[in-house]
């Protein structure tokens, strides 16, 4: 069987590191994206695989990649969206937006629909982390910035059930041209998230309470089936999943117009 390209975004440490590890186990050839230049080419250099670097809170670097990807890989059979995180106190990135938007969202859409084409091509499928947290969104479509009502665990759950809504509406605009999207939550998962942040969430992750979390590669076990799993095989595209089974969702995550209205005024910052 001809191994599948795979790109993995967040490959650099936790989920998507061992994500990498599996995947590649079973003969897939994997394409390592990371922020962290040493953790990224250690991991490559240990699978033999392809890296590279980029840091998502500078989109400059997320069209950069998307260039790269293009130039070198006449096709890719999954594109996983995993990198992000939980920033703590408010920060505006270099390119103006919300730094947990940025990164958990923005980042990872710009970097999807760049490679629309290849995706589309390739009959790929697209596969986003979000988290259980969606349940506990309050996101404002007139205020995706977050700058009236900031908190860092709501700028995490808004840009995770953003997550979802770009999932839906990504299936709806371009399921018919071949690529299907799906999204999954991976548990509470014991890596480095939150780390270098001021987040509570990181009395969770960097405290002896870590040991009451899943590791990762149990938190990577959905992200592996889906990418191996055909659509339709398993799963549903267009679905949201945890343990390999369909999970609860936000309600908002079911409105069509609002996923419809993210994706336009996710296109809108992206254009200044």
């Amino acid at each position: 069987m001809t191994a599948k390209t795979m790109v993995l975004t967040g490959a650099s440490d936790g989920i998507g590191r061992a994500a990498a590890r599996i995947l590649h186990g079973r003969g897939e050839r994997v394409v390592l994206v990371g922020r962290s230049p040493d953790k990224t080419e250690a991991l490559a250099k240990e699978l033999g695989a392809d890296f590279h670097v980029a840091d998502f809170a500078r989109l400059a670097q997320v069209r950069a990649l998307a260039a790269t990807l293009l130039e070198r890989y006449p096709v890719i059979d999954v594109l996983a969206n995993n990198a992000g995180g939980i920033m703590g106190s408010r920060t505006v990135t270099p390119d103006g937006h919300e730094m947990t938007f940025q990164v958990n969202h923005l980042a990872p859409f710009l970097l999807t629909t760049l490679l629309l084409p290849r995706l589309a091509d390739s009959r790929a499928t697209v596969i986003n982390t979000s988290s259980m947290l969606n349940m506990r969104a309050r996101l404002d479509l007139d205020d995706l910035d977050n700058e009236r009502h900031y908190s860092g665990n709501r700028a995490y759950a808004d840009a995770k059930l953003a997550n979802i809504l770009f999932t839906r509406e990504l299936q709806r605009r371009h399921g018919a041209s071949g690529l299907t999207a799906v999204s999954f939550h991976p548990g509470v998962v014991a890596t480095n998230f939150s780390g270098g942040t001021d987040s509570l969430a990181r009395f969770l992750y960097h405290t002896p309470l870590k040991r009451l979390l899943l590791t990762p590669e149990r938190g990577a076990d959905t992200l592996v089936w889906l990418a191996t799993t055909p659509p339709g095989a398993g799963w549903e595209p267009g679905g949201h999943y945890e343990k390999r089974r369909p999970s609860r969702t936000h309600p908002m995550a079911d409105d069509a117009a609002a996923a419809r209205l993210l994706w336009e005024r996710s296109e809108a910052m992206l254009a200044h």
